[in-house]
């Protein structure tokens, strides 16, 4: 083993903390054991890392994308939502707005650009908007300021179903803020909507920031526009249709 060899195990042991090791690595940074160890470390703590980090993104159960029915959609732009997944917004930074009707596969596109993130080693974040809002409502002064860090920590944010219940002026602003920090920080939003931005308004109804929030979703962003039938109606007919069959062969 070079010296160069035997400098770079050390790194590796320092990285993990390994200060017993460390403190005898005279005797002991030679052995053919220890690079073994080191490997045997890091793999078990990127395992740790990978659980602890879906674990905290609260995703929740969802299909993989490799399920997503690309041909029941009337409308959707498969190359740039296959282009998400390379993750180039993350480092640009941009948002991504993916807007359409319900049961278009909004959620279901988000939920594994979510998992995907994790995996990648970032810090991620799935959330219902109104559970966003509602954990954050009540709240004020330095209690309000740490919950809000929740929020505008991780690298990516993903908050789903905006726009499916009216808020007021005081959630309106909770949002903004959220998107503000965000914004200031660089890092992006992935945001599911069954409303045009144009229809915000009746989201957030007579919301001073609506304009300057919508602003700073839409500066830096990928809006990618998903219009079709249900694919949960489509499914429930299906089932339907297959439980009237198995009827008649009785």
């Amino acid at each position: 083993m070079t010296d160069d060899e035997l400098e770079q195990l050390r790194k590796r042991a320092a990285k993990l903390r390994l200060y017993g090791l460390l403190a005898a690595w005279d005797a002991l940074g030679r052995e053919p054991w220890v690079a073994k160890l080191l490997d045997l470390e890091e793999r078990e703590r990127a395992q740790r890392s990978r659980e602890y980090r879906i674990k905290s993104a609260k995703i929740g159960a969802f299909k993989p994308i490799v399920d997503f029915d690309w041909k029941h959609p009337s409308k959707i732009d498969r190359a740039l939502v296959e282009e998400l997944f390379d993750f180039d917004f993350l480092t640009e930074p941009a948002n991504v707005v993916l807007l359409g009707p319900n049961g278009v596969g909004k959620t279901m596109i988000a939920q594994n650009l979510a998992y995907e993130a994790a995996l990648r080693g970032h810090s991620v974040r799935f959330c219902v908007a109104a559970d966003l809002l509602n954990d954050l409502s009540g709240l004020d002064g330095a209690t309000l300021r740490t919950r809000v860090k929740r929020y505008v920590a991780p690298k990516l944010l993903v908050l789903d179903e905006v726009g499916y219940l009216r808020y007021d002026d005081r959630h309106a602003d909770l949002l903004y803020e959220v998107v503000r920090r965000r914004y200031e920080r660089g890092v992006p939003i992935v945001v599911t909507t069954n409303k045009a931005f144009s229809e915000w308004n009746q989201v957030f109804e007579s919301a001073a920031c609506l304009v300057t929030l919508i602003d700073r979703l839409c500066h830096r962003a990928e809006i990618i526009e998903i219009r079709g039938a249900s694919y949960r109606v489509k499914e429930s007919k299906a089932r339907s249709t297959r439980k009237r069959k198995a009827r008649r062969k009785r």
